[in-house]
């Protein structure tokens, strides 16, 4: 009798936690600025369903928290639970439109976040099938990527969901949440429909639907056993430098110099109003040096700075993973100028890119021996593994740890920026060919990143690096001054 007793216990306890959602939270807010420009509607897309719930063989349903990925809602995993249990049920089927470009295939997008099944299998096995900026780039502006695109017949199913850049393989359900297996018929665990209206609201009301309360409309009829409800921060960039308590950090004394950041007037000076001209180069003269105030820290900032690109101010904890110093790595030259072919230092100003240091435009100033000039030359390491390929380098700031990358995708002007090394927005990156250099130790080089096979090169531009056909005449070189 005891025995059949603590059997139907421990059923009865299992047949709760199959019906509860993970829940799990990877932040405790979204920067609001920054999720609205990675997950923009397209309104002019072909949708076979919208807002339906998608559901598993077993009767359950897929769903998204948008508080489960990064501060962008980028990374956010596919779970399952009961459905109605949750919000973030809803899915966009769209067969064509700016992020889809093949017959026959489907983007499977989030009505409440707008973001896109994405299968990536760089990243760890069992956290493969994740959300995503619609494109494959986390600031929003990618347009196609086939990690994105599944399989389509035209019909509700079942069917089986299987990504365009993983043949043989199929989305599978695995306890409570959604993985990747080779494709098997006879699987129920693969067999997915596209079932009733979700019913909660898509939130996006031809938006994102990340502002307010993150959805928009009707919250869903049957509260979500979460504890945490999604929370997103409205930011708002300033022409003050200090930062607002508005995301829980401590106002600095202004009656005592030592907690202000120190900071330098180099560097170009800074625009009028620190928003950028819409390519975020930081400022409105173009040359991406400045914060909007004309003082610039020579420190890397730990609290939420305003910051010149989306995003409107900088997230410390994201910042600081983004750009691991690399301590095994070999370092040619640490803490060094660099200097272009005018005789100028190159410099970066750590609160002119977005909320994590990514895409900052490097500029070029006369030499003050600022920290922001200072630069290490790394020749091996986690982010520099050539494996027999030419001697090649790293060129990393001092200062942020970010690396000089060449990005061709972005538009004229803004292609050489500095990025998490390895060129993945996280820091989760390997090596990335954009951001290697030829080089043997010498002290004077061409900004040649191997990407573009000596096609393409770094050059001096308006105040700033930007990219163009190599010179043959030795304009292009530059020079490190220990």
């Amino acid at each position: 009798m005891a025995l059949s007793f603590s059997l139907s216990l421990l059923l009865a306890l299992g047949a709760v936690a199959r019906a509860s959602p993970v829940c799990r939270r990877a932040v405790d807010a979204l920067n609001e600025e920054a999720t609205a420009e990675a997950h923009q509607r397209d309104n002019g897309a072909t949708r076979a369903f919208s807002n339906v719930q998608i559901k598993t063989s077993d009767g359950r349903c897929l769903f998204i928290d948008k508080l489960s990925g990064d501060f962008r809602a980028n990374l956010t995993p596919v779970q399952v639970a009961a459905c109605g249990s949750t919000d973030g049920q809803g899915w966009d089927v769209i067969t064509s439109g700016a992020h889809i470009n093949v017959d026959n295939s489907m983007l499977l997008v989030s009505t409440l976040t707008q973001a896109c099944f994405n299968f990536d299998d760089r990243r760890a096995a069992g956290n493969q099938v994740l959300l995503f900026s619609c494109g494959g780039r986390a600031d929003g502006g990618g347009e196609v990527t086939n990690s994105q695109i599944f399989s389509f017949d035209g019909s509700s199913g079942p069917l089986s969901l299987k990504p365009q850049n993983a043949a043989g393989s199929c989305l599978t359900v695995k306890g409570d949440t959604i993985d990747i297996a080779n494709c098997n018929n006879g699987d129920a665990n693969q067999s997915f429909t596209f079932g009733d209206d979700s019913g909660a609201g898509g939130g996006n009301n031809g938006n994102n639907g990340n502002g307010g309360n993150g959805n928009g409309a009707a919250q869903s009829s049957v509260s979500t056993p979460c504890t945490k409800r999604t929370r997103t921060v409205t930011t708002q960039p300033t022409e003050n430098p200090t930062p607002d308590v508005g995301l829980g950090a401590q106002l600095p004394d202004s009656t005592t110099s030592s907690s202000a950041p120190a900071t330098t007037s180099a560097a170009g000076g800074g625009g009028e109003n620190g928003g950028g001209n819409g390519n975020g180069n930081g400022n409105d003269n173009g040359n991406g040096a400045g914060n909007g105030n004309g003082a610039i820290p020579s420190v890397n900032p730990t609290e939420p700075v305003p910051v010149s690109r989306a995003g409107g101010r900088l997230n410390p904890t994201a910042a600081a993973e983004a750009h691991q110093r690399d301590d095994t790595a070999t370092r040619a030259f640490t803490g060094v100028e660099i200097r272009d072919p005018d005789g100028k230092c190159l410099f970066v100003d750590p609160t002119a890119g977005d909320f994590r240091q990514n895409l900052i435009p490097i500029s070029s100033v006369e030499c003050s021996g600022s920290p922001n000039e200072k630069w290490d030359v790394i020749t091996a390491g986690k982010h520099n593994n050539q494996k027999g390929n030419a001697p090649a380098a790293l060129i990393v700031s001092s200062l942020t740890n970010g690396c000089i990358s060449v990005d061709g995708r972005r538009q004229a002007g803004d292609t050489v920026i500095l990025f998490s090394c390895g060129g993945r927005g996280d820091g989760g990156g390997e090596t990335d060919s954009g951001q290697l250099i030829p080089f043997i130790g010498q002290t004077s080089f061409a900004f040649a990143p191997q990407n573009q096979r000596n096609q393409v090169c770094i050059l001096p531009g308006n105040g700033r690096l930007e990219s163009g056909p190599c010179p043959t005449d030795g304009s292009q070189l530059f020079s490190i001054f220990p």
